[in-house]
């Protein structure tokens, strides 16, 4: 298998570009590409495009939050030693990368906001455990790993289509002449047959790629990044004595030492206490909300889970505000890549463009095959349009009258979309960000084993999704 990837790998390298370029090039292409097919004009396109630019704000703000968070919380005591002992439990490559892939993948079915972050440092921590015993792992596959468990994550409990449609009172309700439970989506049995196929396929796979020793080349997380990251914790340490007045002696206008003693304000940074109340505070908000709504999770659940736990594992609050401020640097490319893709989003809503393409793949379905072309034509526009969110918004009214004339299972389009959402995340870095942000690597030296993976999970969700409409 190492030596299949191994073209794909050497082709991505030297041609696929920044993910920021990504973004702009993509840009320009569907600029085109609405003027070609659809009836908008130019003037009309630059204005979808100008339009879309800030329909993506608020998510910025939740990725944003979700890595910020998720990062101090991963570098807090508690968490950083449990990661450590997790890091520490491969005893060979093969089982380094498979431990990785499998945890990100189970973490994205419960979460995906929680398997991005948690699979990164996940790979960081193995990579750093792994080269203080002298195992030799290339790191780009490691944080690959990480990304391919994330090709599960729409036919998990936080996927955005299946929730939809299963929400009272959302907007296609009366399209679809109901609402759709997550018994006919997410739980049902062909899905979570496909999911734990799905899982052991990639879990098995990107093991197999791992580059041999001695004959392939082997990249390790750099020494430099090694000794970055333990600097950075003593540099916290060091920081947080000196803020809380505890640095020891300090010279005096005569150069004498004199003892220093922590300052009203400085004990109030240092108090435990302080960081417990809102820590407290939002854990007794988030048991009255699972009490209430059940495990029901949104992105902001996520969010306030992560900055819960980091507060009430923090020493103090300045101790957690150093821990964000370590994590900020993670955010920049996320911040002014994102409105790039709102942009393109806006401009295939806007024109057109994405109802064009989705109405070509209805008129080639039947009953049994219109879920099979709905994962298609998804897998085509997430490329595009990686939002799920907002894919299923614009592509679930044209399948779901597709379905209805048919006489094809609601359900059944549901989950193809979803499942095509998710397969070419693989081929895509919008969502790898926030993980590639976090792994410190760049894009082009994972995208070649995902695209192994895009290539093999095709077989797994198409198979799934043309059994079940065959059901």
């Amino acid at each position: 298998m190492n030596i299949i990837a191994r073209p794909f790998v050497y082709l991505v390298e030297r041609f696929f570009p920044e993910s920021f370029v990504f973004a702009i090039v993509l840009s320009v292409v569907v600029f085109f590409a609405c003027i070609g097919m659809t009836d908008a004009g130019p003037v009309e396109t630059m204005q979808a495009w100008g339009d879309g630019l800030a329909g993506l704000l608020a998510f910025m703000a939740q990725i944003a939050l979700t890595v910020l968070c998720a990062h101090a919380l991963a570098h807090t005591g508690p968490v950083s030693a449990g990661l450590s002992r997790l890091g520490r439990l491969p005893r060979n490559a093969w089982q380094a990368y498979a431990l990785v892939t499998l945890v990100a993948g189970v973490a994205s079915l419960f979460a995906w906001a929680f398997g991005l972050v948690v699979g990164a440092l996940l790979a960081r921590q193995v990579a750093i455990e792994a080269k203080a015993r002298g195992l030799r792992l290339h790191y780009p596959l490691l944080v690959a790993s990480a990304y391919a468990g994330f090709v599960l994550w729409h036919m998990g409990y936080s996927g955005s289509a299946p929730l939809f449609v299963a929400t009272p009172g959302n907007e296609m309700e009366e399209t679809i002449g109901g609402l759709i439970p997550v018994t006919e989506t997410i739980f049902a049995p062909w899905n979570i047959a496909t999911a734990v196929i799905g899982l052991i396929v990639v879990v098995t796979l990107m093991p197999l790629m791992r580059p041999k020793d001695g004959r392939d080349e082997i990249i390790e997380m750099s020494e430099v990044a090694v000794t970055d990251y333990r600097n950075e914790q003593e540099r916290l340490e060091r920081e947080l004595a000196e803020n809380l007045g505890q640095a020891g002696e300090v010279p005096d206008a005569s150069g004498t030492g004199v003892r220093t003693r922590p300052t009203v304000a400085q004990r109030l940074d240092g108090t435990r206490l302080l960081v417990l109340i809102p820590g407290l505070g939002l854990l007794a908000y988030l048991v009255h909300y699972f009490a209430t709504n059940g495990l029901s999770l949104t992105l902001d659940i996520v969010n306030w889970s992560f900055l819960c736990l980091g507060l009430l594992f923090s020493r103090s609050i300045l101790h957690y505000i150093k821990l964000i401020a370590n994590a900020s640097g993670s955010v920049g490319q996320l911040l002014v890549q994102y409105p790039f893709y709102a942009g393109i989003m806006g401009m295939m809503a806007g024109t057109g463009f994405i109802s064009v393409v989705s109405d070509w793949f209805t008129s080639i379905s039947t009953a049994s095959t219109l879920g099979f072309w709905a994962f298609l034509s998804a897998g085509l526009l997430n490329l595009f349009v990686p939002s799920g969110g907002g894919q299923w918004a614009i592509q679930g009214p044209i399948f779901i009258e597709a379905a209805q004339n048919l006489g094809t299972d609601p359900s059944r389009i549901v989950m193809g979309v979803a499942y095509g959402d998710q397969w070419t995340n693989m081929a895509q870095p919008f969502f790898a960000v926030p993980l590639l942000a976090v792994a410190g690597i760049h894009v082009r030296k994972i995208m070649g084993y995902t695209i192994m993976v895009l290539i093999v999970m095709f077989f797994i969700f198409g198979g799934g999704i043309l059994l079940a409409g065959a059901g």
